[in-house]
């Protein structure tokens, strides 16, 4: 990413939204372009809030929909499937591989077809669902740990966070503007009114912080 690359998750169903809400929620929280993390699902974006019947058995809607993105070599593809089977993103995974394109997934079963096409394969074993065949549940909840470890690394790493203050948040609401405003008094020890000043002239923590004359 540092050299311009992009992290994409792909999964179908419960997976593939986990990795679309993970995506969505990296541009308000660290700050970055939209597009530099980006999350698909199988059958389009119509299938985040309505089942698409058939479309996690399209072995090559995947890759499809990865090269609608000229998907290259500086990219990152992790693909996403509890039971590690899903046609959809085997057939993306391959394709990556393929093309040398680096490769990593989240599943939940052990030596599965998903992970078999994974450079970096994480597989959670969770077991099974509490309700049979309902992978939103354990499997879900333990993909979205992952999902928030690979996220929260690779921004810290990519330096969006100072400390533990996401310094690049867009303040996009009362709460995020005040939230911003005691990172600035913590991190320069100054009282709130000159934090609430700083912040308004500046626009940003990281500027706010970068800019401080004591």
């Amino acid at each position: 990413m540092k050299k311009g690359g992009r992290l994409f998750y792909i999964g179908a169903g419960t997976s593939g939204r986990l990795g679309i809400v993970d995506a969505s929620e990296c541009p308000p929280t660290y700050g970055i372009a939209h597009g530099k993390v980006i999350g698909l699902i199988a059958g389009g974006d119509a299938a985040i809030r309505k089942a698409v019947e058939f479309a996690e058995d399209d072995y090559s809607g995947g890759w499809n929909d990865l090269k609608k993105y000229k998907i290259n070599k500086k990219d990152v593809v992790v693909g996403i499937a509890a039971s590690g089977t899903t046609p959809y993103v085997v057939g993306a995974l391959e394709q990556c591989r393929k093309k040398n394109i680096a490769t990593g997934c989240i599943v939940c079963n052990s030596g599965s077809p998903v992970a078999m096409h994974a450079d970096y394969p994480i597989e959670i074993i969770t077991g099974n669902q509490f309700v049979t065949g309902s992978t939103r549940m354990k499997a879900g909840t333990a993909q979205k740990l992952v999902l928030n470890m690979i996220s929260t690394a690779v921004m810290i790493k990519l330096g969006h966070v100072k400390g533990n203050k996401m310094v690049d948040m867009q303040l996009t609401n009362n709460k995020l503007v005040s939230r911003g405003i005691r990172m600035i008094m913590d991190e320069l020890g100054v009282p709130e009114k000159k934090a609430t000043l700083m912040l308004k002239k500046y626009g940003s923590v990281r500027a706010a912080i970068k800019n401080h004359k004591s």
